[in-house]
């Protein structure tokens, strides 16, 4: 598995010189505005709502009188440490559910941009064509549908996990491998759709690539120190991927 996630780590490094040199910055630019403008807003108003909600709750079970009249401090940061990993729990459940929301509404760009790759990598002329992009879309969105469930449930239960001391605080790492895995999983989708896998073909080689699904959804939480090339990047990378493997 991790030369799989190195693979995928390379292919985004691939994706930026290939975009150079393609010029294909049109193709990211508007809809990376579109979705940073999006992300900050929505995390903006979700931040705020998860952290009354915890604060709330907090004061219906009074926690912090509980806190004072026990003088511990070791206790005093265990329940800090708690909060801190079940915030992070919640932000990244709306990553989530955000992330879905994102694969779908873009779902045509991102199949044209996929598709669009592997042409010019093939040296073939790309041809429009609607009756294929519209099904790619279809199956985009049954797909992130099903994902969307998956994950949801594995992040209720990383939640309720995040509230058990000390072995909650690994669940924010377990979460965003989790992440990684299934946003790349869209994404290399797209390459998959083309050689008519199956979807159930498609959850079957990604889950026995695991590597190139985890490696290419990391870098996409990497690259939102510069958010608006996040989504662009990811399909133009997990395709350079998915060519690579299959030459290999």
């Amino acid at each position: 598995m991790l030369k799989e996630i190195v693979i995928a780590v390379q292919s985004w490094g691939e994706a930026q010189r290939f975009i150079r040199q393609h010029r294909l910055f049109k193709w990211i630019i508007i809809p990376g505005i579109i979705y940073t403008l999006l992300f900050i807003v929505g995390m903006f108003f979700f931040w705020s709502s998860a952290d009354n909600v915890i604060s709330w709750v907090s004061r219906q079970l009074s926690i912090e009188s509980w806190l004072q009249n026990k003088e511990s401090e070791w206790l005093s940061f265990m329940f800090v440490m708690t909060g801190m990993m079940l915030r992070l729990i919640l932000v990244l459940f709306y990553f989530s559910l955000f992330k879905y929301l994102i694969l779908i509404i873009g779902s045509p760009l991102f199949a044209y941009l996929s598709e669009k790759t592997e042409a010019i990598i093939e040296e073939k002329e790309h041809f429009f064509n609607w009756p294929d992009l519209k099904k790619d879309c279809l199956r985009s969105t049954r797909l992130a549908l099903r994902n969307c469930l998956w994950q949801s449930i594995y992040l209720i239960g990383l939640i309720l996990l995040s509230l058990v001391p000390v072995i909650g605080w690994i669940t924010p790492v377990i979460a965003l491998l989790m992440e990684g895995y299934y946003f790349g999983f869209s994404m290399l989708d797209y390459s998959f759709a083309r050689v008519n896998f199956t979807p159930a073909q498609s959850i079957s080689f990604t889950g026995r690539h695991k590597g190139l699904a985890i490696g290419n959804g990391i870098l996409f939480y990497l690259m939102h120190v510069v958010i608006i090339l996040a989504p662009a990047y990811a399909v133009i990378a997990a395709t350079l991927c998915i060519h690579k493997v299959k030459n290999s």
